[in-house]
């Protein structure tokens, strides 16, 4: 029997041509921009202290968790509303980590997907999700974070070694460019099940699709 397909698709379009050399050099200061842009959609907490005096700045939005969980947990619904707004932020937040991993030259998108396909199979949460599992999925997803702490630094070495290897060839190596994908993948899965919460399935641990 073949295993079932996991409900999180994510793909990356290879960049089969020369990719530009001198935003790439540039990249972590060119995408100051998109992630200021990104910071202001995804929620946070900026605080900074002078003279005795604190300032804080709060970003609105953000990834909706507490809500879906509790309408989870007492109503055993899903709201759809609040499955699209997770899934085009994190397909907002795709685009501009694939550009900050220099794997693709164009500009990242606000609502175009480009090169990058990040897809949630939407939930029937009364068939489909144990009301109760929310409240733990987090501390299950625990030994998948150990993992991703070591592919993230792992990854980081990899875009470094791509980013010389596109200055000189123009080139973005293949097998690296994989590798890549398969990390962003393994984290787009993981948080679709621990925060997100569109699945009851566990994670698998590979980076294959």
């Amino acid at each position: 029997m073949q295993p079932l397909e996991y409900p999180v698709h994510f793909s990356v379009d290879y960049p089969d041509r020369t990719l530009d050399r001198v935003t790439t050099f540039f990249r972590i200061f060119v995408a100051i921009p998109i992630l200021i842009v990104l910071t202001s959609v995804s929620g946070g907490v900026w605080q900074s202290s002078y003279d005795h005096a604190t300032f804080a700045v709060a970003a609105a939005g953000g990834l909706l968790f507490f809500g879906p969980l509790l309408m989870i947990l007492f109503r055993q619904k899903y709201p759809r509303w609040w499955f699209d707004w997770n899934l085009e932020l994190q397909r907002f937040s795709n685009r501009v980590g694939v550009y900050l991993a220099l794997m693709d030259d164009r500009y990242p998108s606000t609502d175009e997907h480009q090169s990058v396909r990040l897809e949630y199979e939407y939930p029937d949460a009364q068939r489909d999700l144990n009301r109760w599992l929310p409240l733990v999925k987090w501390l299950l997803a625990i030994p998948h974070y150990v993992v991703l702490f070591f592919l993230d630094i792992a990854a980081l070495v990899v875009v470094i070694i791509a980013w010389f290897a596109i200055l000189f060839t123009g080139q973005y190596p293949r097998g690296l460019f994989d590798f890549v994908e398969g990390v962003i993948r393994w984290h787009n899965r993981v948080l679709a099940y621990a925060l997100v919460l569109i699945t009851d399935r566990y994670p698998p641990f590979r980076l294959g699709a």
